[in-house]
């Protein structure tokens, strides 16, 4: 299987299919990872949702990439000591320098035969830099399956609804703004 798609018109980046970048990060619980309620804290299933997700965009966009948002973080179902958690990770869409990586968490006792049971999802906007943190530009995604293409679309709507409500916020601290409402 050929990881990039070479017909490309002059002067655009190369596509790449979805799986080039997916990745798998799996991390036994221990102990110091809980919270007061002897569970797994959920800022440690975050940091590793990040964590997988910015390797996926920095694969996908061959170099640096960093966290712009995080959409839908669901816990779904508690997380114990002793769970070995599997982070996996794939670029959804992809934007001129922006990426969606979407992230499923799924965790299985460490000493059972039972399949791993999925346990969160969360969604995240990377945007790829240079070496001065500026934009660059990303090559596109190309589904290769009914489900990436499932999930390309589903990306696009939760893009669509993102710089929505960006417009509506700004336009709202404009208006209270020239009301002389403006609580900065």
């Amino acid at each position: 299987m050929t990881d990039l798609v070479t017909n490309s018109p002059e002067g655009e980046l190369v596509g790449k299919l979805t799986a080039v970048s997916r990745t798998t990060l799996s991390h036994i619980m221990t102990a110091g990872d809980t919270n007061l309620l002897g569970t797994v804290h959920g800022g440690v299933i975050m940091k590793l949702v990040d964590d997988a997700a910015g390797a996926v965009a920095g694969r996908h966009s061959g170099g640096p990439a960093v966290t712009a948002s995080m959409d839908e973080m669901a816990f779904l179902e508690p997380i114990r000591v002793g769970d070995l958690v599997h982070v996996k990770a794939q670029v959804n869409w992809t934007g001129r320098s922006s990426m969606e990586v979407g992230v499923r968490v799924l965790a299985e006792r460490w000493n059972e035969s039972t399949p791993a049971q999925q346990v969160g999802s969360a969604y995240l906007v990377f945007a790829a830099v240079d070496e001065q943190g500026k934009p660059r530009r990303v090559p596109p995604v190309i589904p290769e399956t009914e489900r990436d293409k499932r999930r390309y679309q589903e990306a696009q709507i939760r893009r669509t609804h993102r710089l929505a409500r960006r417009r509506a916020i700004m336009e709202l601290r404009e208006r209270r703004a020239a009301e002389g409402l403006d609580d900065a």
